[in-house]
């Protein structure tokens, strides 16, 4: 019985230098039923003709034109253009494993429908990799190992961009890449957990992730962090906000200012709080920050912690256990 065929969405721009190495450990996978959408987002170096050579001897290879500009756009031709029953993203900077697809499908196959395949993932980069990247890399493979992905979801983005697989009506049940939202990965992650697709634990490491300092992750604008906080905040309010709950935001900080704004701005009532004596009892856009210990008056309290400091955050969780309040349900830390 032939496996699945895999159709591996991939858009480029200007990674030449990356884009062999890529595409040969995609060749040298041992599930070999895969098609390679690869777009060229209108690259100006000789990406498209390196990925030409290799589309001339290898038929599974379909080089493709972006129609518009941008990633969102550049998924959204490979993925019309793909036949899979299962689909997966590839960055073109990056190494798979060799079992990389063999791991994910056979994921997807004993655990069906409605489930995400995901892996771990490996950060790699010529000058080293800095401790932020590492212990992202830590965190993100600590969930995956344990499925337990969305437990903090809105920390960061914890599903990878180029190491998830899904079954095709799964990804067009919850949009596909119809949504033209940056960061486009985090927004895909949201709506995989907002159809309820449960993420299927695994301990290998099946993706090799590429950092380097011109990366597009590192640089667009569209991934600055007011646009992940300004994601998780309109997610929040689709998901999981609680009108039975009484809003609060922790913390005053870069974050905690612009979530209090986007709430005032949607005329979502909160409270604010905070734990820095210099700003407690002062009025921000308006509203009065309160010590953190009004917690304890809130009644049903739902408290978005948006304390970035690792000491602070278990001090925090440490004071929420003493008012037996009890995380997701009453508590989420946004960062």
């Amino acid at each position: 019985m032939q496996k699945p065929l895999v159709s591996i969405l991939t858009p480029f721009k200007n990674t030449a230098a990356f884009l062999e190495a890529c595409i040969l450990s995609i060749q040298a996978q041992t599930h070999t039923h895969w098609e390679l959408l690869i777009v060229d987002d209108h690259s100006t170096d000789n990406s498209a003709a390196l990925v030409a050579a290799f589309a001339k001897t290898d038929s599974r290879i379909h080089l493709l034109n972006n129609e518009g500009s941008g990633i969102i756009n550049a998924l959204q031709v490979a993925y019309k253009h793909s036949t899979g029953a299962l689909i997966t993203r590839m960055d073109s900077d990056d190494i798979m494993t060799i079992n990389k697809l063999e791991v994910l499908v056979h994921q997807l196959e004993t655990y069906g429908k409605r489930h995400v395949a995901v892996g771990g993932v490996s950060y790699f980069n010529a000058n080293g990799v800095g401790p932020g990247y590492k212990s992202y890399e830590l965190w993100l493979n600590a969930l995956t190992q344990k499925g337990t992905n969305y437990s903090e979801i809105y920390k960061e983005c914890v599903i990878p961009s180029p190491c998830w697989m899904l079954h095709r009506e799964d990804l067009d049940r919850c949009g596909a890449f119809q949504p033209h939202v940056y960061p486009e990965d985090y927004d895909l992650t949201f709506r995989f957990y907002k159809h309820g697709y449960t993420c299927i634990p695994c301990s290998e490491v099946i993706h090799k992730w590429r950092d380097y300092s011109t990366r597009t992750s590192r640089t667009h604008v569209h991934y600055a962090q007011n646009h992940f906080t300004t994601l998780k905040v309109q997610h929040f309010l689709d998901i999981d906000y609680n009108l039975d709950k009484n809003l609060v935001v922790w913390g005053a900080g870069t974050k905690g200012k612009l979530m209090a704004q986007l709430f005032l701005d949607r005329e979502v009532p909160f409270e604010w709080i905070c734990d820095n004596p210099n700003k407690i009892g002062k009025s921000i856009y308006g509203k009065r920050l309160l010590n953190f210990e009004a917690l304890a008056d809130i009644k049903n309290p739902q408290s978005l912690i948006t304390v970035a400091n690792k000491a602070a955050q278990q001090e925090i969780r440490t004071y929420l256990n003493q008012l037996q309040l009890l995380p997701f349900k009453d508590y989420i830390f946004f960062c």
